[in-house]
């Protein structure tokens, strides 16, 4: 790794997902005093499984989950002890006015002479009777921060329209997967059997795989569609599945090298719904990719050079999307081969770390 931060940094999270490890233990292996991740339990609804960090430090925190949906907010006991103890060089937490032991810890970063950086998802604009004072809150939250990290370009360019200084205000693209190691597979130039569509994730109502089944239904081209995943809806989609597309796969939950001869086998990657962290995977197997619009974190990965964003409630556009990009297999490998070039050289977790090194470094401008 070329950049390293030599300082103890100190990093904030609500909760420590199992998907955030490898990113944290990496920025771990940059920081020459080492990092400590301050994370609380969620909510038991959430479905969130909590991870186990290996290179950095854990400091569990007391999470006071507090209200429901919009009215949501948590404070995180033992925030300030845990940087008295820790005592380190920068600070990172997320930039969630949400989260009210914030402010306490920016204090005593600030007393004690030391930087304290936010990361999100950037500040979309407000609307509705109280839209003035919500956005001068945003704009007073967002002040206390030395420098901002976000998640994607759409967020940057929100937070510089709210008036922070674009100098100080980073762009780490989210990455939950390291640069590539494999070669991108080889796949024909025309299909050799009926084209197959690949879907990797939580069987969840908000995934849309409902509509994946009835979408597939609808093209011409019978593709062989392959479910990987398991949750609370996979008994509802199976039995969907006999009804309007029984030739659908499901194969359950597979991870790390069980996935790869389904990213191998398969020809187009599709995620109807919200969310998506298999995404990246995905590319980084030459897959071209068919996603919902999200946060602006999907604007990043996927491009019109490498697949199509769709609105995530639009049927209609699923079902032409993918006859499109079923209707030319050498379109499809050539967008491939650029989905695995982005997460080759541009959005992986090695460059996601050496923007935050450099946000955490002084002197270094975004």
């Amino acid at each position: 790794m070329s950049m390293i931060f030599h300082g103890r940094l100190a990093l904030q999270q609500r909760v420590l997902p199992s998907y955030r490890v490898p990113f944290f233990d990496m920025l771990a292996q940059a920081c020459g005093g080492g990092l400590s991740v301050f994370a609380g339990s969620p909510q038991a609804d959430e479905g969130i499984t909590n991870g186990k960090l290996q290179a950095a430090n854990y400091a569990p925190a007391k999470n006071i989950h507090l209200f429901r949906g919009a009215l949501y907010l948590c404070y995180q006991g033992g925030l300030v002890d845990w940087l008295e103890q820790w005592n380190p060089d920068a600070l990172i937490v997320e930039a969630n006015p949400r989260y009210l032991a914030t402010s306490s810890a920016v204090q005593w970063m600030h007393a004690h002479g030391h930087q304290v950086i936010g990361w999100g998802l950037g500040a979309p604009p407000i609307s509705g009777p109280l839209g003035s004072l919500r956005k001068t809150r945003r704009i007073r939250f967002l002040s206390q921060f030395d420098r901002l990290i976000s998640y994607s370009r759409r967020g940057a360019d929100e937070y510089a329209a709210l008036g922070f200084p674009p100098e100080r205000i980073f762009t780490a693209y989210n990455a939950v997967t390291p640069r590539p190691l494999q070669h991108i597979p080889s796949r024909p130039p025309a299909f050799e059997n009926n084209p197959v569509i690949l879907f990797v994730g939580r069987l969840q109502m908000r995934k849309r795989v409902d509509d994946l089944l009835r979408a597939c239904s609808e093209l011409g081209s019978n593709p062989r569609l392959v479910i990987v995943g398991d949750g609370p809806e996979r008994e509802h989609l199976e039995s969907l599945a006999k009804q309007v597309y029984p030739s659908a796969e499901f194969v359950g939950a597979k991870h790390g090298a069980d996935l790869q001869p389904y990213f191998t086998a398969a020809d187009l990657f599709v995620l109807p719904g919200t969310g998506g962290l298999a995404v990246q995977e995905a590319m980084s197997y030459g897959l071209p990719i068919i996603v919902a619009k999200g946060d602006g974190t999907q604007d990043d990965l996927v491009r019109g050079s490498n697949g199509w964003q769709i609105p995530h409630d639009d049927y209609d556009a699923l079902v032409r999307t993918m006859r499109m990009a079923l209707s030319d297999a050498g379109r499809l490998r050539a967008m491939g081969a650029e989905s695995y070039r982005i997460v080759s050289e541009e959005i992986n977790l090695e460059k996601m770390v050496e923007v935050f090194v450099r946000a955490a470094n002084p002197g270094m401008s975004g």
